[in-house]
């Protein structure tokens, strides 16, 4: 008689609480983005203490003016009409943790079915081999999208600071330069994320279940 691990039972049932977390946080993403809050343009948030790259800085929002101030007071960043700053974040920040979320919901669903096969001594199942492969196919897929959806976020953020934005150093007014041409984020073409390597790592793995599977296979002809 064999003797079943509790581990594939706890790792099943983490899955399936980080899967209801993960599309809790969906729900509330995708119901902020319809319901499109508005900025009250008489509010007032500040002086609040931050930290900002280990030195003491502070932020304010008022009368629809965001301003920064760090490095004890020689940056001092200041954004107007920050209302149209956070329309543009929630334009086109909110449909990237949407996307975010929504994966890692998938992911978490795959993981927690693949390990309720392994639960029940299903492992080199055909069920379980396409559960392995669509995750590495989904990670090799998402870290393509997720790229270009945060370069269009970074891209349409930029743009609108770059507009209405103005940073004196030391008393030295300066201004951002107009914005560059879209890219992935700034680092080129995204083969090296660790997303992109993880879904090739899990696509070979995969060719590992399914040698497995036809072995196994053979085995029980054999028998």
């Amino acid at each position: 008689m064999t003797q079943t691990s509790w581990l594939p039972k706890a790792l099943r049932w983490m899955f399936t609480l980080f899967t209801v977390i993960a599309v809790f946080f969906t729900v509330c993403f995708a119901v902020l983005w319809l319901i499109d809050p508005q900025l009250p343009p008489t509010i007032h948030f500040g002086p609040h203490e931050v930290d900002i790259a280990g030195q003491p800085g502070s932020i304010v929002l008022q009368n629809s003016t965001f301003s920064l101030t760090a490095l004890h007071g020689n940056v001092h960043l200041t954004v107007d009409q920050a209302s149209g700053l956070v329309e543009v974040l929630k334009h086109y920040g909110l449909p990237v943790l949407i996307l975010k979320a929504a994966f890692f919901a998938m992911m978490f669903e795959l993981f927690r079915r693949l390990f309720r096969n392994v639960g029940r001594g299903e492992s080199f199942t055909h069920q379980s081999l396409h559960l392995v492969q669509i995750i590495g196919v989904s990670l090799l897929v998402f870290s393509l999208v997720f790229a270009a959806a945060e370069s269009w976020f970074a891209h349409a953020t930029y743009a609108y600071v770059a507009q209405h934005a103005m940073i004196q150093i030391s008393g030295t007014p300066l201004h951002l330069p107009s914005s560059p041409h879209m890219s992935f984020g700034g680092r080129g073409f995204p083969l090296g994320t660790p997303l992109f390597f993880s879904g090739l790592l899990v696509l070979a793995l995969s060719e590992v279940f399914r040698q497995g599977l036809a072995l196994k296979s053979e085995n029980d002809l054999t028998v």
